[in-house]
């Protein structure tokens, strides 16, 4: 016969309904460097464009699109007097 472990929960419960709130409040640690609203932008390429696009990135070290905000970023850049 077998013997299954004990369940184990995805997510601890929080203790009282306070800690949950104030652990949303946390930032989380691997967004440290994330902006706070993001949006997401689709567009249509060729199959042998994105594959050019990955291999560049790959080679660079980056993500496809930490590559892509860059480039969009250095091409747009914000209106002079705009703080961002």
């Amino acid at each position: 016969m077998n013997f299954r472990s004990p369940k184990r929960d995805f997510a601890a419960r929080p203790s009282t309904a306070e800690t949950w709130v104030r652990e949303a409040d946390a930032p989380h640690p691997n967004t440290a460097d994330v902006p706070a609203y993001t949006a997401r932008l689709t567009i249509d390429i060729t199959p042998e464009l994105r594959g050019r696009i990955k291999i560049a990135a790959f080679q660079r070290g980056a993500t496809v699109a930490d590559m892509l905000r860059e480039l969009l970023t250095r091409e747009f850049p914000p209106p002079s007097g705009d703080p961002s």
